[in-house]
């Protein structure tokens, strides 16, 4: 079942391009990665998705139905993380839960606890004297604890340390288990390989592809970086497509398996050999160029 689908998006603020003829959808359940660096349109998908802004052109539909600025029983099943989280600085961070818990009939105060203890959050504290992570965690508990059934996640893991990120990770594993469909954006390449199952990669105001995570690994290559006296006749041997050169020294996109280019290197003198595995990073940006 789709939950999210978005047709043909574009919005332009004055004459400059925010994202043009956009289409997407997610599936329930899944986790969607949407990357690409800052200024890409990532945002501002979002903020259209969320009625923030007003689109020029283009549809959005969650569970099959127009989403309206004034639709309450749709907001109930949304959960909105912003990248910049800005709420009401005079109050505890107890207060600001408790005026969000009251937007709901149903009972959300248990959920609401769990998320606090798990997270850490001192609700006695004023939002104003809040650093940026612990403003992050608020922002989570918020956005997760009415049980949404659409997750959207904008620069999610800013300012959260290495151990709290990865509690929020276990978190977004436990949602898609329950069936949660989650947009994940982010321009941290790294992140959507924890827990994304496809990744939508987007670059000035253009998708420009849709893939799975696995589709993403199988592109198959590695670096290879090699220092001999030979390298000439090796950079010949191979002809793969060299990444960097400096004297005896050079290093290449490897498509070769193993057995072949060991057996290849095999007939030259070798002072050294280091072979890497391409992180999402390298295989991501083989198809931004």
């Amino acid at each position: 079942m789709q939950i999210l689908e978005i047709k043909n998006l574009t919005k332009y603020y004055g004459n400059i391009l925010g994202v043009e003829s956009l289409s997407l959808s997610l599936e329930e359940g899944e986790v969607f990665g949407f990357i690409g660096p800052n200024g890409a349109g990532k945002s501002t998908t979002i903020r259209s998705i969320m009625n923030l802004v007003n689109k020029n052109e283009g549809t959005i539909l969650i569970e099959g139905q127009e989403f309206k600025k004034d639709d309450r029983k749709m907001k109930e099943r949304i959960g909105y993380l912003p990248s910049e989280i800005h709420l009401y600085d005079d109050f505890t961070v107890k207060e600001m839960l408790d005026y969000h818990e009251s937007f709901y009939q149903k009972e959300i105060h248990n959920r609401r606890r769990k998320l606090v203890k798990r997270l850490k959050i001192d609700e006695t504290k004023k939002i104003e004297d809040l650093s940026l992570g612990n403003l992050k965690k608020v922002g989570i508990v918020l956005a997760l604890m009415h049980d949404p059934k659409l997750l959207i996640l904008d620069e999610p893991t800013s300012g959260l340390d290495p151990l709290m990120q990865e509690t929020f990770f276990d978190i977004l594993k436990e949602e898609k288990q329950k069936g949660t469909t989650i947009l994940y954006s982010t321009h941290i390449l790294s992140e959507v390989s924890k827990i994304c199952d496809r990744v939508g990669m987007i670059k000035e105001g253009h998708l420009l592809k849709v893939v799975t995570i696995k589709e993403l690994h199988q592109k198959n290559f590695n670096f290879v970086t090699i220092e001999s006296s030979e390298i000439e006749k090796i950079i010949t041997k191979l002809k793969e497509e060299v990444i960097m050169r400096e004297g005896n020294f050079v290093k290449i996109k490897n498509t070769l398996p193993p057995d072949q280019l060991i057996k290849l290197l095999g007939d030259y003198k070798l002072e050294k050999l280091l072979i890497e595995e391409a992180t999402l990073e390298d295989l991501f940006f083989h198809d931004y160029k």
